[in-house]
C-alpha cells in the first residue's frame, strides 16, 4: 500500500527533459514533423512493457482490440509501439517523442512499470498536448494532487480509493464509526490518513506507524498497548484497520495485540491464501475477487480512446480524427482548442460497458472499472475448528450482506440502550436442535452454551443460570447447542436485537394439556419460565389458543417410517428365481429327453450301438441322462453323445433349451437379491393395516407430540391400540422400529424428522412410505401478546425471501438419500452363504446319497447280480447299463462263434473284390463281424488246431520251448509274458474288426495260431 515517495527532485526531471526535448534536427531534413490528416484510420502510440513476455502479452492483446471495426466511418486504429534502447529518463523521453510526433498519432497507451516512467508521462503528456492513457498497477500510481486532463490512469489491480471505500462500507454496516488505523508500509502516512478523513467522514482516532522494526515482541507489543482498553475502561475505538502489512507480519501484529478492539485487515488477500491458525475470532478480511484479466483491461483502453475519437468526430467532424497539431519540440499554438485538448476533453466524459464490467471516468483523469470485492470473518464450524465465513460482498460501491452470513456486531457503547435478555426453551429435535458436550473448559467453541436443568422449576431455572454467569454451573449440566433452529435464532437475535440465555425443557416434552396443566414446551412459556421456545415446534389449534407463533419458518407434514423387512433368507434361497412348478419341469424335461435320446440311438441304424456302430462303447439311457445333465449345467466332463442324426438334433434343442433357462435364472437371481430388502407396503395413514391391526401388528408415535394429538383427534381408535408402542422421543421411536427383534412395525412423526432419519441410515433400512397427511409448519412459541411476535415473523418472511431459509435447508438436510447414493466398493450387492445356504445342504445330501449309491453297489453286486446270472430273464441290459450287461454277459452269446485271433493284422489285409459278387460276399462278411464282444476274458480253444503255427512276424520258426529243471522265478516270468501276449492278442482282435468294417470285404482265413491254445495250457 504505497501512496508517494519523497518529494521528487524537480530541477534534475526539468533538466533531463531539456535535454530530451531541446533543439535538434527533424526526422526528415531538419524539420519537425508535419501535423497529418488521417483518413478512415487512426494511429494509437504504445509504450510496452519491459518483460518479454509481457510485452508479448500485451502486444497480443493490443493486436485484437485493434481489429475490431468501430464507427463512425468505419474507425480502425493502427498501432505505433515504442521500443526506447533503455529506460533512463532521457531515452524514455527521445522515444515517446519520437512516438508522439508520428503522422496520425492521437493518443498513447502506456504500461509504466516504476513511478519515475509514470512521473514522466505525467509531465510529457502535458508539455506534448497529447493524451496519454497508462495502464498500471496499484505500486506505480502517482502521487496525489491536482489532476492533469492529457494523463489518465486505469488501475488493473484495486486502487487504493476503491479499497478506502471497501473498508468504510464494510465498517458502516458494522456500525463502527470510531475507527483506530495501524500502518505497516505505507510511504506517505499523512496523504492515508487525509484521504481515509475524505471517504469516511471522520478522522480516525489513532494512527499507529508500525513500519520501524520492532524489539522482538515485547517491543511491538509495547507499540500496540494505546490500543488497549485505558485504565479508565475506555478503548480508544471498537475497531483497528491494519494497512498495509503482509499476511506474516499481519499475523504476528494480530498475536501481540491487545484485548479490545475488533480487527480488519485492510490488506486484499485471496480466498486460498487466508490463513486460520493463529488469528483472533471474528477478525475480518475482504479480497478482489473475479479480477479481469490483462487483456481485458487493455481491450477496455483501446475501446475507451475509440469511443472518445468517434465522438469527437461526430461532435467536430473536421478535427475530431486529427493528431496533436504540433511536436515534442515545438511549443502548443494559442487560439482555438487543439485536437489533443479535446480528444481529452470526451475521453473524459466517455463511460460504456466493456469486458471488465462498467468502465466511467472521474476527475478527468481516473478511469475506473467494475470491481468485487467479498468480506469474510473468522468464525468456528459446527466442530470448533476456525473457519472463513462470507459475510458480505462489494460491488458498484455498495455493501451486499450475505444471505446468513451477517457478522456479529461490536458491543454498544457506553450510554447506549442495553439490549433485552430473553431466556430461551428448546428440546432436542435432529436436525434443528443437536446438543454435545463441552470441551474441557466447559465452553462452546461452535454453537451456544445451555443448560440441561432436568426440571421445570423456575426457582432451580434462576438459581442455575445465576451459577452459569459466575461459571459455578454444575459441568454435567452444561451443553453445547447448535443446529437449524439455533442458527435461526443468532440471526435473529442480531437483527432484532437481543441477548438471550437458552436450556433445554427438563420433561423432554413438545407439550399436552394433562390434568388441566400443559406440559412440556407450551408449560414452560405459560408459567413464565421461558420467553420463546425456538425447535421443531409444531402449530396446530390447539396450542394456538394459548401461545401466539410466529410466521412458519418451516413447513412440513406427517409421514410414515418402515423399515426393510428382516428376509433371513431359507434353506431354498438359491431356487426362488424359478417358481417350482419350472423347476419341476426342467427335471421333467430332463429324463424325458434322455428317454428320447436313448430310443432314437436305438432305433437308429447309425446310432452308437451293437446294430449301429462297430465300438467298443454303447449310448444308454445312463448315457443319455448324463449328456442332458452335463448340458443343463454346463459341465465340461466327457460325455458319450448321440450319433444318429435325429438324436443330434434333438441334444441341441436341449442345449437351447438349457441356454434360456440358465439365463432367465441369472437374471432373476440379481433381481431376487437386489428386492432382497423389501419394504412394508403402507399407502398412508387410511391403510387398512394401521386401522385394523392383524396380530402382532405394532405402530407408535411420540408421546404428547403434534403427531399424536392429530391421530388422537381424527381416529381414536388408532390411538388406542398405539398408545402403548409410543415412544418418548423421535431418536427413541427410530430405535425401536430399528431393533433386532424391531419393537415397531410403524412409526408415524413429523415427515421432516423423518427424513433426516432416512438420510442418515448407513444401513439404508429405513424408509418413508404412503401419501404425506395433515400439513403442519414450524413456528417460534411465545407467550400470547408478547411484543417480539410481529418483529420476529417480520424478520422471518425477510429470511425466507432472501434466501436464509434456504440456506439453512441446504445446510442441516444435506444428506444423500439410500436411493441415490452411489455405492462404495464395500457397499456393492454381494451374494452372502444365507443366499445360498441350500446350495451347501443339497451338497452334504448329496455326499450322503452317493454313500448309500456305494453301498447300494456291493449289495447289488453281491446279492442280485448271482441271482440273475442264475435266471434266464432280464439277461440284455446293454440299452439301460454297459456295466451291467457285461457282468450279466461275460461268456458270448449261445450259438455265436468265437473269431479265430490272429497273429499279425499285417497278414490279415484282404484282397479287393475280383468279381461282381464281391460286393455281396462283403456285405455279409460286414454284418457278421459288425458284433460288439463284451468279454471280460476271451476264451481260446483248447484243441490246437492243424496245420502250420505262424508266430513270428518275420519268418522264422518260433524257437524251441525251453527244458530242464526249473529256474527261479520262471513261473512267473512265464505268467507274466502270457498276460502280454493276452493284451495284444486284444488289441489286434479289436484293430481287426475296425479294418474290416471300413473295407467291407471277405476276410481271409488264416493259418491258426497254435500260441493262442497253448497258451492256457501254459498258464495252467
Amino acid at each position: 500500500m504505497e501512496l508517494a515517495r519523497r518529494p521528487w527532485p524537480w530541477p534534475w526531471l526539468w533538466l533531463w527533459l531539456w535535454l530530451a526535448l531541446g533543439p535538434r534536427p527533424g526526422p526528415a531534413g531538419g524539420h519537425p514533423q508535419p501535423c497529418g490528416v488521417p483518413g478512415g484510420s487512426v494511429r494509437l502510440g504504445a509504450l510496452l512493457p519491459r518483460a518479454p513476455a509481457a510485452r508479448a502479452r500485451v502486444r497480443a492483446a493490443l493486436a485484437r482490440a485493434a481489429l475490431v471495426p468501430r464507427p463512425p466511418r468505419n474507425l480502425s486504429l493502427e498501432l505505433v509501439a515504442a521500443a526506447p534502447p533503455a529506460r533512463d529518463p532521457a531515452s524514455l523521453a527521445r522515444g515517446l517523442c519520437r512516438a508522439l510526433a508520428a503522422p496520425g498519432v492521437a493518443a498513447l497507451l502506456a504500461f509504466p512499470e516504476a513511478r519515475p516512467e509514470l512521473l514522466q508521462l505525467h509531465f510529457l503528456a502535458a508539455a506534448a498536448g497529447t493524451p496519454v492513457l497508462s495502464v498500471l498497477r496499484r505500486e506505480a500510481r502517482a502521487p496525489l494532487g491536482d489532476p492533469n486532463p492529457f494523463h489518465l490512469q486505469l488501475d488493473w489491480a484495486s486502487p487504493l480509493e476503491t479499497l478506502l471505500d471497501v473498508l468504510v462500507a464494510v465498517l458502516h454496516a458494522h456500525a463502527s464509526d470510531a475507527v483506530s488505523l495501524a500502518l505497516c508500509r505505507v510511504r506517505d502516512p499523512g496523504g492515508l490518513v487525509a484521504l481515509w478523513t475524505a471517504r469516511a467522514g471522520r478522522a480516525p482516532e489513532l494512527v499507529l506507524d508500525l513500519s520501524r522494526p520492532d524489539a522482538g515482541d515485547a517491543g511491538l507489543q509495547a507499540r500496540l498497548a494505546p490500543l488497549g482498553t485505558s485504565p479508565s475502561g475506555a478503548a480508544p475505538a471498537p475497531t483497528a484497520v491494519l494497512l498495509g502489512c503482509p499476511l506474516a507480519r499481519a499475523r504476528r501484529v494480530l498475536q501481540a495485540a491487545p484485548p479490545g478492539p475488533r480487527w480488519l485487515l485492510g490488506t486484499p488477500l485471496s480466498a486460498e491464501a487466508l490463513p486460520t491458525e493463529g488469528l483472533p475470532p471474528g477478525l475480518l478480511a475482504l479480497g478482489e475477487v473475479a479480477r479481469p484479466p490483462l487483456e481485458a483491461a487493455v481491450h477496455d483502453a483501446v475501446e475507451l480512446v475509440a469511443r472518445a475519437l468517434s465522438s469527437a468526430a461526430r461532435a467536430e467532424p473536421e478535427r475530431g480524427l486529427l493528431s496533436t497539431s504540433g511536436n515534442c519540440h515545438d511549443p502548443q499554438p494559442a487560439g482555438p482548442e487543439s485536437p489533443g485538448r479535446l480528444l481529452a476533453r470526451f475521453l473524459a466524459n466517455t463511460s460504456f460497458e466493456g469486458r471488465t464490467g462498467p468502465v466511467w471516468v472521474s476527475g478527468s483523469s481516473q478511469v475506473h472499472v467494475s470491481r468485487r470485492f467479498r468480506v469474510w470473518s473468522l468464525r468456528r464450524d459446527p466442530l470448533g475448528a476456525p473457519a472463513w465465513a462470507t459475510v458480505g460482498s462489494w460491488r458498484a460501491g455498495r455493501l451486499e450482506p450475505e444471505p446468513g452470513g451477517a457478522a456479529a456486531q461490536p458491543p454498544p457503547s457506553p450510554g447506549a440502550r442495553a439490549r433485552p435478555k430473553l431466556r430461551v426453551v428448546t428440546l432436542v429435535e435432529h436436525p434443528f436442535v443437536f446438543a454435545r458436550e463441552p470441551d474441557e473448559d466447559g465452553q462452546c467453541p461452535a454453537g451456544q452454551l445451555c443448560l440441561a436443568p432436568g426440571t421445570n422449576d423456575s426457582a432451580a431455572l434462576d438459581a442455575l443460570f445465576a451459577a452459569l454467569a459466575n461459571s459455578s454451573a454444575p459441568r454435567a449440566l452444561r451443553k453445547c447447542c447448535y443446529g437449524y433452529c439455533i442458527d435461526l435464532l443468532e440471526r435473529l437475535a442480531e437483527d432484532t436485537p437481543f441477548d438471550f440465555e437458552l436450556y433445554i425443557v427438563g420433561d423432554g416434552k413438545y407439550g399436552a394439556l394433562r390434568d388441566g396443566r400443559w406440559t412440556g414446551l407450551v408449560g414452560d412459556l405459560l408459567a413464565g419460565r421461558a420467553h420463546m421456545a425456538v425447535t421443531s415446534f409444531s402449530i396446530n389449534s390447539a396450542r394456538s389458543q394459548v401461545l401466539d407463533f410466529s410466521s412458519p419458518f418451516f413447513s412440513t407434514s406427517l409421514g410414515i417410517m418402515v423399515r426393510a423387512r428382516d428376509t433371513a433368507s431359507p434353506i431354498g434361497a438359491f431356487t426362488w428365481p424359478l417358481h417350482w412348478s419350472m423347476w419341476l419341469g426342467v427335471f421333467a424335461a430332463l429324463h424325458l429327453t434322455a428317454l428320447f435320446l436313448t430310443l432314437y440311438e436305438w432305433r437308429s441304424p447309425y446310432g452308437l450301438t451293437p446294430r449301429g456302430r462297430n465300438r467298443a462303447t454303447v449310448f444308454s439311457y445312463s448315457s443319455a441322462l448324463n449328456l442332458c445333465y452335463a448340458i443343463l449345467f454346463g459341465r465340461t466332463v466327457s460325455s458319450k453323445t448321440p450319433k444318429c442324426p435325429t438324436g443330434r438334433l434333438l441334444m441341441n434343442l436341449w442345449a437351447i433349451f438349457c441356454l434360456l433357462v440358465l439365463s432367465s435364472y441369472t437374471a432373476n437371481l440379481a433381481a431376487v437379491m437386489v428386492g432382497d430388502k423389501t419394504f412394508l407396503e403402507l399407502s398412508g395413514i387410511h391403510d387398512p393395516k394401521l386401522h385394523h391391526p392383524s396380530q402382532g401388528f405394532r405402530v407408535g408415535t411420540v408421546w404428547e407430540s403434534s403427531a399424536e394429538a392429530y391421530i388422537k383427534k381424527s381416529f381414536p381408535d388408532l390411538h388406542a391400540h398405539m398408545r402403548r408402542h409410543s415412544a418418548p422421543t423421535t431418536p427413541r421411536g427410530v430405535a425401536m422400529l430399528t431393533s433386532d427383534p424391531p419393537k415397531l412395525n410403524a412409526f408415524i412423526m413429523d415427515k421432516s424428522l423423518l427424513d433426516y432419519e432416512v438420510s442418515i441410515d448407513a444401513d439404508c433400512k429405513l424408509l418413508t412410505v404412503g401419501k404425506p397427511f395433515a400439513m403442519e409448519g414450524y413456528g417460534i412459541g411465545l407467550p400470547q401478546n408478547s411484543p417480539l411476535t410481529s418483529n420476529l415473523s417480520e424478520f422471518i418472511s425477510r429470511y425466507k425471501s432472501s434466501g436464509f431459509i434456504d440456506l439453512l435447508h441446504d445446510k442441516w438436510y444435506k444428506m444423500v438419500p439410500c436411493g441415490k447414493r452411489v455405492l462404495a466398493v464395500t457397499e456393492t450387492l454381494q451374494v452372502g452363504i444365507y443366499h445360498f445356504s441350500g446350495l451347501f445342504v443339497l451338497l452334504c445330501l448329496g455326499l450322503g446319497s452317493a454313500v448309500l449309491s456305494s453301498l447300494g453297489e456291493h449289495v447289488f453286486y453281491r446279492l442280485v447280480l448271482p441271482r440273475i446270472r442264475r435266471g434266464n430273464k432280464l439277461q440284455y441290459w446293454l440299452h439301460t447299463s454297459q456295466r451291467i450287461h457285461r457282468a450279466l454277459n461275460t461268456e458270448p452269446p449261445e450259438g455265436q462263434e468265437e473269431p479265430e485271433p490272429r497273429a499279425e493284422e499285417r497278414q490279415d489285409t484282404p484282397a479287393a473284390p475280383a468279381g461282381p459278387g464281391s460286393w455281396t460276399r462283403a456285405r455279409r462278411a460286414t454284418a457278421k463281424e459288425r458284433r460288439v464282444r463284451f468279454l471280460l476274458e476271451p476264451t481260446v480253444a483248447a484243441a490246437a488246431p492243424d496245420g502250420p503255427v505262424w508266430l513270428c512276424s518275420n519268418g522264422r520258426l518260433p524257437a524251441a520251448p525251453p527244458s530242464g529243471p526249473p529256474r527261479p522265478g520262471e513261473l512267473e516270468e512265464l505268467r507274466q509274458r502270457i498276460e502280454d501276449a493276452r493284451e495284444r492278442l486284444r488289441q489286434a482282435l479289436v484293430r481287426r474288426g475296425q479294418l474290416l468294417a471300413q473295407l467291407g470285404d471277405e476276410p481271409r482265413d488264416p493259418p491258426p495260431l497254435h500260441a493262442g491254445s497253448e497258451a492256457p495250457e501254459a498258464a495252467r
